[in-house]
């Protein structure tokens, strides 16, 4: 277990709504909370009782200590500002500051008065960098004086600005009937669901998705929460571009289909859509049923950090939501899960999961809801708003650095727009206007096209940023040379494109023997194709739960891929994880483009 988490959850460190107060003995410190400043970390009356302490505070990441913010000189509050000008950025527009915390992470608290001071002053600050501030909780230190001493948490959050929203990407998982549509319904339209499914009509993109209450293919819903941390949704009948106008965090749910039959595209929706997060739903009557250890098995051989919304508990008696907790604490203990449940049965219990849950990897909360009496939900809410990214400033710098490319999920054609596609832009930025190339086809060559227009969040968007979806318009660019899987370069890129790769696997599943000549559907990123098994290097065969490394050769036409991507393949029951380890690139005549061919026509 992660040395933070075990910290925090164990015992010195206790919320006051998650039972009772930090009653560890601390020195009280003294000053302004300056940096640099002596701190003073001794025992009360002589005894080794091991103070409160919160994990020392890290000099990257969103988090910041002050012991107070008492009346600051002009220079120092200058200086104040600049420091949280840092921690806004490096949250990409969020912040959580820890008031009446020492760097080191001793926990002294302030008196009232010294905390109201101090909140002013934090208030004056945000103002100055534009931004809002939420109180999260506060917590009480207990000393032997007779003054009470507190610690509060704030949230503080910039006004948007430029349409540069943080947006987080939540994958929703779950057995077909465990009310995921109906959840996301209720969380996105405000209003909850009748018991028979209303809420989740709104979400449906298909006639016989109406008529069998099933999700077959991948939506998306936008749930807002502005710089306050409200909830800005469509219950006052916003329309999705003024939720985002509105908004200074975004968190995109990608609904996903339950049923097995529809595996595949919930298996494309978890590598293409390349999610921050997943929920995975699970029904208080029915338990742990049906695809339900499928899909947890996917989040976690993906590596989405996921959490878990035991839904429907309006429909069964209290024993019986116990024992589905317990029967989910159990799987995730085991030793192919490796977790720590986390119940979260309180707002301090929500506060306390979302900043863990994006610290450590082993953290998974778990929320007991209903999306009819609306139980929890409040809960869920905290959660999503504290929620982090898990990439900070630098990462995000580095990948817009780099050259563009767009992995493209979804094909449309919109009247008087023309061609649009839907997908995830990988690295670099793409403009409106913008010329890039597009491929591979099935003969291994890349297309020119532009750019015409971009849309986010169902909103007009001139820049695309690395990390973001979106909807790209092509204009009168012909449809039928573009399909699911290709991607969209700069023409400065040399794109690799091959039809055999090499991939270190873990077989996961197979009846028998995985051998030399069978064919499973692989999926890596946004490409889902066929391939055949070449060779099995030092074995002839494979059975579950060995290791080896396969050559495979896709069996239809060439795709971009590239070394070190994740990957998962399936074939009826057979099921396998790895990544690509080496690639056999195919080589074009000097990899130029032909102008001759004119425009939609341009070759490498």
């Amino acid at each position: 277990m992660d040395s933070r988490v075990s910290e925090l959850f164990g015992g010195c460190c206790r919320p006051v709504g998650g039972g009772g107060a930090l009653r560890g003995r601390g020195g009280a410190g003294a000053g302004g909370g300056s940096k640099g400043k002596k701190k003073s970390g001794r025992n009360r009356g002589g005894k080794a009782n091991n103070p409160p302490y919160l994990p020392p505070e890290a000099e990257d990441g969103n988090i910041e200590y002050k012991l107070k913010l008492v009346n600051p000189s002009q220079y120092r509050f200058e200086h104040l500002v600049t420091q949280m000008k840092w921690r806004l950025q490096e949250g990409r527009g969020e912040a959580v500051y820890q008031i009446g915390v020492e760097d080191n992470g001793l926990l002294v608290g302030l008196s009232e008065e010294e905390m109201r001071a101090s909140l002013k002053t934090l208030r004056r600050m945000a103002e100055k960098v534009g931004a809002d501030i939420t109180i999260l909780r506060e917590r009480e230190v207990d000393y032997d004086s007779d003054v009470p001493r507190k610690i509060t948490e704030v949230l503080v959050r910039k006004v948007p600005d430029n349409q540069q929203f943080l947006d987080l990407r939540v994958a929703v998982l779950g057995n077909v009937d465990s009310g995921k549509s109906t959840l996301l319904g209720v969380l996105t339209q405000g209003e909850l669901d009748n018991g028979r499914g209303r809420a989740r009509l709104n979400l449906f993109r298909h006639l016989h998705e109406i008529q069998s209450g099933r999700t077959s293919s991948i939506s998306f819903e936008i749930l807002g929460f502005n710089s306050k941390g409200e909830v800005v949704n469509y219950s006052d009948s916003r329309t999705a571009e003024e939720i985002c106008e509105s908004s200074s965090k975004m968190i995109t749910f990608i609904d996903l289909a339950g049923h097995h039959k529809y595996l595949k595209t919930t298996i494309f929706g978890l590598t293409s859509y390349c999610p921050d997060f997943a929920m995975l739903v699970v029904s208080a009557n029915t338990g742990i049923a049906g695809t339900t250890r499928e899909h947890l098995g996917l989040a976690m051989a993906l590596k989405v950090p996921f959490f878990i919304g035991v839904s429907k508990v309006d429909l069964c008696s209290k024993a019986t939501v116990e024992r589905t907790v317990k029967q989910l604490e159990r799987i995730l203990k085991q030793p192919g899960c490796n977790k720590l449940p986390l119940l979260v049965n309180s707002e301090d219990d929500a506060v306390t999961a979302a900043q863990q849950f994006a610290q450590s990897p082993n953290i998974t909360p778990i929320f007991t809801l209903s999306s009819v009496s609306g139980e929890n939900l409040d809960l869920l809410k905290v959660f999503l708003n504290i929620l982090p990214p898990l990439t900070n400033s630098k990462e995000q710098e580095e990948l817009m650095q780099q050259l563009t490319e767009f992995q493209v999920d979804e094909i449309y054609t919109v009247p008087e727009v023309g061609t649009v596609v839907g997908g995830t832009l990988s690295s670099g930025i793409c403009r409106e206007g913008e010329s890039l190339v597009v491929g591979p086809t099935d003969d291994g060559k890349f297309l020119q096209l532009k750019v015409c227009s971009i849309q986010r969040n169902r909103s007009a968007c001139r820049v695309l940023r690395a990390g973001q979806a979106a909807t790209l318009a092509l204009g009168p660019f012909d449809r039928s040379l573009l399909r699911k899987g290709m991607v969209m370069v700069s023409p400065e890129m040399n794109p690799t494109i091959c039809s055999v790769f090499e991939a270190e696997i873990v077989l996961l599943f197979h009846a028998t023997t995985f051998r030399k000549g069978f064919q499973v559907t692989v999926h890596v990123g946004n490409v889902r194709q066929t391939a055949i098994v070449e060779k099995i290097h030092g074995k002839d065969k494979l059975r579950t739960g060995e290791k080896a490394v396969v050559r495979f050769r896709f069996i239809k036409h060439p795709e971009y891929l590239k070394i070190g991507a994740k990957l998962l393949f399936r074939e009826g029951v057979t099921k396998g994880i790895g990544h690509v380890t080496d690639l056999q690139a195919i080589t074009t005549e000097e990899n130029s483009l032909d102008e001759s061919l004119g425009p939609g026509r341009l070759t490498f």
